[in-house]
């Protein structure tokens, strides 16, 4: 075996694991809300409870800098993840194709228990399946790969506007004089999946998630099955382009942390010059909207998709900068050490979230407003901060790693670093 070959399977990114970390704690800043409160909250802060001003810059403030951000940069870790795993198969002189799905495989098998046994906004059925088609995709040319994953997000953007064009159409249609009630009954469906629930169905849903783990989990396999495979079917575009774009920032040595502070520097500036006024525009039009549904799907939905590539590049290279020009700290090694860990530590979250607010924890579904909510965030951060590091100190993997590792391969991994 060449060096180079040595080296790459032996070697570890600390950019990857700091970014990698950020994105998996960010992500909780937008589902806290979707384990807290009913889920037409999660886009429309409107649609529960009575928000006073503070719950309502949270909302626009996660909006502008977390919404989609956050996500974006785990699908462009993922997909950087993906490659270097089977450039690393190769380099062993193993099977990239069976390394590969092996792993998806697996991870689509979580993914199902994730989605019907603890939460049902999961994520990782939707990288299971996307994972498997980007791996057709991994001997393209970087620039390729860019221009292909900012195409696939613009067709994400094209299909939503293509849907949105059809509400609005159906919501004239339900306003007319003389509208059929079959009409009326379709715009009401949606506009109540993102709006305020009617007070017998707001009840049923308190009722729900503050009783027992049976009943929750009979709505998640019964009505609701098809909930998960739904909401993951229609972010797969983007998830696609997204995850190519992180394939060729690990090809161009963008996310691995090979180029000038400097350029990471001017990157960021850029992402955020162009970004931030792009998202306060959006968050000030839905809110003068008054977070009607169609304004919901056109300026979040729609708008948003195009509007986040630059946040999301800004917030890689800052981080990217960053690490490239500050010594390593205590705080980059356990943000490092929670993006090792990333897996585990985005179960845990659904474990530690849904135990605090479901029936079967501590049962505060629905008794928090907005803002107390990062209370409970900075709780789980704290968490994740706090044990990732001393058990990867003593571990080669975290628990959950190590479980798909082992599955993946076909047998038990050494999980004990030697002494």
């Amino acid at each position: 075996m060449t060096d180079t070959r040595s080296a790459l399977i032996d070697s570890r990114h600390l950019s990857l694991d700091v970014i990698r970390g950020i994105a998996v704690m960010g992500i909780l800043l937008m589902n806290i809300v979707a384990f807290a409160m009913p889920f037409q909250a999660y886009m429309n802060p409107l649609a529960y409870g009575d928000p006073g001003p503070a719950d309502l810059a949270v909302w626009a403030t996660n909006f502008v800098l977390a919404d989609g951000k956050m996500r974006g940069l785990f699908s462009l870790l993922f997909g950087a993840s993906m490659l270097l795993v089977v450039q690393r198969a190769e380099a062993r002189g193993e099977s990239p194709v069976l390394t590969h799905y092996q792993r998806m495989s697996w991870l689509l098998f979580f993914g199902v228990i994730h989605a019907y046994g603890i939460w049902f906004g999961d994520i990782l059925m939707l990288y299971a399946v996307v994972g498997m088609i980007a791996f057709l995709f991994r001997n393209m040319e970087t620039h390729k790969l860019l221009t292909l994953g900012l195409v696939l997000i613009g067709a994400q953007a094209a299909l939503v506007g293509v849907a949105t064009h059809s509400i609005w159409t159906l919501a004239r249609a339900a306003a007319a004089p003389g509208a059929e009630a079959d009409t009326i009954a379709a715009w009401t469906s949606i506009a109540e999946a993102i709006g305020p629930l009617p007070p017998v169905e707001l009840a049923r849903e308190l009722a729900l998630f503050q009783g027992g783990y049976l009943g929750i989990l009979a709505e998640r396999t019964g009505p609701d099955f098809w909930q998960p495979i739904a909401a993951n079917g229609f972010a797969a575009p983007e998830t696609l382009g997204l995850m190519l774009a992180g394939m060729a920032g690990l090809k161009s040595g963008f996310l691995t942390g090979e180029w000038r502070a400097a350029a990471y520097a001017r990157i960021a500036r850029i992402g955020y010059l162009i970004g931030l006024p792009l998202q306060i525009g959006l968050a000030l039009l839905l809110m003068r909207a008054g977070f009607d549904p169609v304004a919901i799907f056109f300026y979040d939905s729609t708008l948003q998709v195009i509007a986040n590539p630059p946040l999301i590049a800004a917030h890689a290279a800052l981080i990217l900068y960053w690490v490239k020009s500050a010594q390593e700290s205590a705080l980059m090694a356990r943000i490092a050490a929670a993006g090792r860990a990333a897996f585990t530590n985005y179960l845990g979250t659904s474990l530690i979230c849904t135990t605090i607010f479901y029936g079967y924890g501590l049962g505060l579904y629905g008794e928090l407003g907005r803002a107390p909510l990062y209370l409970v965030v900075l709780g789980v951060w704290a968490a994740i901060l706090l044990w990732s590091k001393p058990w990867l100190d003593h571990f080669r993997y975290g628990p959950l790693e190590w479980l798909w590792r082992s599955l993946a391969r076909r047998q038990l991994q050494p999980i004990r670093k030697n002494r």
